[in-house]
């Protein structure tokens, strides 16, 4: 499990990805709408009828009935495992509603740890805790709870938040297992098709409203026989091995990541999608995006060779001569040129300026320009040869200048 990742425990997407199924979810949508509108109307009813009843048999039948209208299948497994005797049930946690599917089969009270209080806490049919000012004082409360005589038992999540119940269990908190000395594990399996069973952003209401949109929603809820504490066994160890049984039990893996790593990893999912966002754009691009970056990588390494051999020749005039060659010597032979070309124009500038009269010669200037006998192979060869070109381009430019003005060489 461990190999996996955690982000094989979490569904962050509602829909399924295989196009048959998108295309069958599709088609289901109109039903699915409609089943969610009378659904609501229904629920409305399961509502005030489980509200108007006593606490019983009958309630529990009658409701749960009703919730087969709604979509929620409950199926049990080994009824006759379950001890009336033990105060505390343990179960692994999947949707929002595991706590009111069990209630159908049993009654039980699962104490409301966060969210919401008042109405809507017992609406949901949490118990609520007023003495939650800290951990132990929360300890003690239920603590107190187990040893009323007369009360029904308690169903604690000791995973403290939902997975999608196909890969692994959350690592078990250990402060449950220091209620009582004897427990009841429950395993909860649940499936659904078409629509994932949740998404850990998602409210409880959203959950209920795409609960009464899927076809249906069936628990599995299998009774293992109670575990006791062990002499000398801590809460943590005893957590560990219920753990355990209940991994084995569902053909699943008990990993060490709590609810802390879970609402990390959703921190960094939900990071990671503007990122994904921004880069959709080139990878949709195709092939050209990446050999552009690539061919930009090459350039600069290019530019930067040039760059050794020419260091006076601007960076941004060398990349833009290699994206034409796409050749480093090519590219240091028309620099060579530029250059040349440009010292002459200079030199003939200066020494125009230079002179304070004379009428200018109509003899015509040497059309041929030094150049250099060889191309060197190594950047010291290609050093000398470039000074070499200098010497000579001095004195083209010399030479040039005394014809034109009709001096003698000694001058």
């Amino acid at each position: 499990m461990e190999t996996r990742g955690i982000e094989d425990m979490f569904d962050f997407r509602r829909f399924p990805k295989q196009a048959a199924l998108l295309l069958l979810l599709l088609i289901y949508s109109p039903v699915g709408i409609c089943l969610m509108l009378i659904r609501i109307f229904v629920g409305l009813h399961v509502f005030l009828i489980s509200c108007a009843l006593p606490e019983g048999f009958i309630r529990r039948f009658i409701v749960r009935i009703m919730c087969s209208v709604l979509g929620l299948h409950v199926r049990q497994k080994n009824p006759r495992s379950r001890d009336k005797n033990t105060k505390l049930y343990i179960c692994n946690h999947v949707t929002e509603f595991d706590h009111n599917v069990i209630n159908l089969l049993t009654p039980c009270n699962t104490p409301q740890l966060e969210g919401s209080t008042g109405f809507v806490c017992w609406a949901r049919g949490f118990m609520e805790i007023h003495s939650t000012a800290s951990q132990a004082a929360m300890k003690e409360c239920l603590q107190r709870y187990c040893c009323t005589d007369g009360t029904a038992p308690l169903l604690l999540f000791p995973e403290e938040g939902t997975t999608n119940g196909r890969v692994g269990l959350l690592k078990f908190s250990s402060w449950p297992f220091s209620l009582t000395e004897s427990i009841q594990p429950v395993a909860l399996r649940v499936t659904r098709p078409l629509i994932s069973l949740n998404t850990p952003e998602s409210s409880w209401l959203m959950e209920l409203f795409w609960t009464f949109f899927a076809p249906c929603t069936v628990y599995h809820v299998s009774w293992l026989p109670p575990v006791s504490r062990q002499e000398g066994e801590s809460s943590q160890e005893f957590a560990n091995k219920v753990q355990e049984l209940l991994a084995v039990e569902l053909g699943l893996i008990s990993t060490k990541m709590t609810k802390a790593d879970k609402a990390e990893h959703i921190k960094r999912q939900r990071h990671s999608v503007p990122q994904r966002a921004a880069s959709v754009t080139p990878v949709r691009l195709g092939f050209k995006v990446q050999s552009l970056t690539t061919d930009d990588h090459r350039l600069a390494k290019m530019a930067t060779q040039v760059k050794d051999v020419l260091p006076h020749v601007p960076l941004n005039v060398i990349t833009k001569d290699l994206a034409k060659t796409n050749c480093i010597d090519t590219t240091i032979t028309n620099l060579l040129e530029i250059k040349e070309d440009t010292q002459v124009e200079a030199a003939e500038i200066a020494t125009s300026g230079a002179s304070k009269g004379g009428s200018h010669s109509s003899a015509s200037a040497p059309t041929i320009k030094p150049a250099a006998k060889s191309f060197g192979k190594t950047p010291v060869d290609r050093h000398l040869s470039f000074q070499e070109r200098k010497e000579a381009m001095y004195n083209f430019a010399r030479r040039r200048y005394i014809d034109k003005h009709g001096l003698d060489q000694d001058d």
